[in-house]
């Protein structure tokens, strides 16, 4: 009997329970945070310390080139004015002639080998030493372009045992240039110093700017953020924890917004979550008062049964009465137990031959044919793309509430008409179901879809309409009243397309 029914919840109902105790935080994502931070320690911190560092170690690769090439350049230029000076020495020896003594010390003196003019078409050859082994290379210095940045590297390469010819326009002599040779030995010795000096003065400068560009960082970015990430994680950890809450700075650039922001969010998550506890205890209470509410009215129904065999006129005239306000209240508690279970599963989408569905939930709706009729307009091969039971469940809620909308209406005897029909628009399959029926009333359209306030009907709860279209959007698809009115109410359920074409014959027109 079902007074003898236990009074605990029963399992197929809600168990909501209040959120317990934080769990700590997995074991595996524990692991992969000290991975990244073995690979990258400090995190962001280091990241733009060695970008910083690479940038401005890049940036001083670039100037090497063209600042080895201008000490180059410098340095043959030095050699050749200390020539050009020292050949002013054969204007004041005697009889204009310097002896080989003499020659020998100038041209060591200024570095080079030889000194020559050329005045006009005559090249003037004025400090010559020994005959030399190897043809020089030629630097020609008369244009004021420079040397390209190639020649230092050339120097460094392939020089130290060659003679290098330089020309460029005379400072202290009048000639049309002057021309001297000297060994290059020098000059890559003096390039190999200058290529330390400067890759010491790159690293320093890497490091002093990427040291400045860390510390600026860190002190106005990465600090704030990771300031921000710790709150998060500690309000993921525990939302009750007070230390998890981050209280703004007042900076007013993204920093200060993103404090702010979380700060609302996180009030907003600790005030939901605070309700969502008092209601998950409210629904364990109600499920339980639910449960046993049931029961009375089971019993109830069996009593009412046993009256009806009393042959009394006067119950037999108020039985009709209390069996329907039976029906609704057991039907009243099914839906809040349904409508608990908020857990639905993901739909098991197949392709389903939509005609005998709506058949199938036109039975289970209680539509016959001398009442109200379903009139299927679909064709037999049509199908859709969806999860059978879920499917059933949304067809049923629609055409039980067509059917007792019509039942309802006065003067209709619960005689009405039903219409099915598909259609294909774009990715969506379009199933249209329209009744004669007297239409919602106003107040039943503002809150449609919504839980315990949509109903049209007295009595009603409003949970069919809603958990129809929530499973209609589990599928992908949507639930939508087109039009009511007093020539009957229009519902469509829009599916999307399965893998097997339905357009062609099996497809309806639309309907308009």
């Amino acid at each position: 009997m079902a007074d003898d029914a236990p009074t605990h919840a029963p399992p197929d109902g809600p168990q909501a329970t209040a959120p317990g105790p934080a769990r700590p935080r997995p074991l595996v994502h524990a692991q992969l945070v000290r991975t990244r931070r073995l690979l990258w320690p400090g995190g962001l911190s280091t990241r733009l310390l060695i970008i910083t560092v690479l940038i401005v170690a890049l940036a001083n690769l670039l100037i090497l080139p063209p600042n080895l090439a201008a000490f180059e350049e410098q340095w043959l230029l030095d050699r050749l004015r200390a020539a050009e000076l020292a050949s002013l020495v054969e204007e004041t020896a005697p009889n204009g002639v310097v002896t080989a003594k003499v020659s020998d010390n100038l041209l060591a003196s200024a570095g080079v080998v030889s000194v020559a003019l050329q005045v006009g078409n005559e090249r003037r050859l004025i400090l010559q030493a020994p005959r030399l082994k190897r043809t020089p290379y030629l630097v020609d210095l008369r244009h004021d372009s420079g040397l390209s940045w190639v020649a230092p590297l050339r120097t460094l390469m392939t020089g130290g045992d060659r003679m290098v010819r330089v020309m460029a326009q005379p400072r202290f002599r009048p000639a049309e240039f002057v021309e001297i040779v000297a060994p290059d030995a020098g000059l890559k010795r003096e390039l190999m110093g200058q290529l330390g000096r400067l890759l010491a003065i790159a690293v320093f400068t890497s490091v002093m700017a990427g040291a400045v560009v860390y510390l600026s960082l860190t002190l106005f970015l990465v600090s704030p953020i990771q300031r921000i990430t710790r709150s998060m994680e500690r309000f993921r950890a525990d939302p009750e924890d007070p230390a998890a809450r981050i209280p703004p700075s007042g900076r007013r650039d993204e920093i200060g917004r993103a404090e702010a922001e979380l700060e609302r969010m996180q009030g907003d998550l600790r005030a939901a979550l605070t309700s969502r506890s008092r209601l998950a205890a409210l629904g364990e209470a109600v499920a339980k008062i639910n449960h046993d509410l049931r029961n009375m009215l089971t019993s109830a129904q069996i009593a009412s049964e046993r009256m009806a065999a009393s042959g009394d006129p006067r119950v037999a005239q108020a039985l009709p009465r209390l069996e329907r306000a039976l029906d609704r209240a057991v039907t009243l508690a099914s839906n809040v137990l349904t409508f608990g279970n908020s857990d639905e599963p993901a739909p098991d989408k197949r392709q389903l031959a939509l005609r005998t569905a709506v058949d199938a939930a036109a039975e289970d709706a209680g539509l016959t044919s001398d009442g109200v009729v379903l009139v299927n307009e679909i064709n037999a091969a049509a199908e859709v793309g969806a999860d059978p039971e879920q499917l059933h469940r949304i067809l049923v809620n629609l055409l039980r509430n067509a059917r007792e909308a019509i039942d309802g209406a006065d003067g209709r005897a619960g005689k009405g008409r039903i219409v099915a029909s598909l259609r294909r628009d774009g990715a969506m399959d379009i199933l249209c179901l329209a009744d004669d029926g007297p239409g919602l009333p106003e107040r039943a359209r503002a809150h449609l879809f919504e839980a315990f306030a949509g109903s049209g009907r007295r009595g009603g709860t409003g949970l069919g309409l809603a958990i129809a279209r929530e499973l209609a959007q589990g599928h992908g698809g949507d639930l939508a009243l087109v039009q009511t009115g007093e020539t009957g109410t229009t519902f469509e359920l829009s599916l999307p397309v399965g893998s097997q074409d339905t357009s062609g014959p099996a497809m309806d027109k639309p309907r308009h």
